[in-house]
């Protein structure tokens, strides 16, 4: 293959097709781009899966997604970005885990392996066709990647953790509400 290096040119096609679904998705909720609810649907959204409060849950998910996929995809920051488009998704996987694994039944195949290949991608790194190799790796570095995964990591946990615990009180809030409109009736 000449001066090309395979490792690289593959490094950038994942980078660029993950970056690209995950900055779309996240483009989806910040912007309503590409048929998706914009920052007020998505915070009601976020509300309903149990995400409070929902406009901040909106933007956090939405840069997440949108900022981490874009910045994985030109191989910027790669470490914070894989650790943020993580993040992300590990949201989305605890929204998802009830259903199961396989996507077809609405499970969290599908945001586990974006997470996955973000990380994976983060861990790594973004190869020779990148910002970061442009830049001498300024923003590339050990302590980055494990300030990126250890401060995504604690985050994620938090936050699922707020929802698992908001869930049995709000699924008790409707089941209240529900009761008193029956009993008004």
């Amino acid at each position: 293959m000449g001066c090309l290096n395979r490792k690289d040119l593959g490094l950038l096609a994942i980078r660029l097709g993950t970056g690209g679904v995950l900055a779309a998705h996240g483009a989806q909720k910040l912007f309503g781009w590409f048929g998706g609810g914009g920052l007020d649907g998505t915070a009601q959204a976020m509300e309903a899966m149990g995400f409070s409060p929902g406009r901040q849950s909106a933007i956090a998910a939405g840069l997440g997604e949108a900022g981490g996929g874009a910045l994985l995809a030109i191989g910027a920051a790669t470490p914070a970005a894989g650790a943020a488009a993580a993040g992300a998704m590990a949201g989305a996987v605890a929204v998802h885990r009830p259903a199961g694994f396989f996507a077809m039944q609405g499970g969290y195949e599908y945001p586990a392996y974006l997470g996955l290949v973000a990380a994976g991608v983060g861990l790594a790194g973004p190869g020779r066709y990148s910002f970061d190799h442009l830049t001498g790796h300024r923003l590339d570095r050990p302590a980055t990647l494990l300030l990126a995964f250890a401060g995504s990591a604690l985050a994620a946990a938090v936050v699922v953790a707020r929802r698992e615990r908001a869930l049995p009180a709000q699924g008790e809030g409707e089941q209240e509400g529900e009761g008193k409109q029956e009993g008004e009736g």
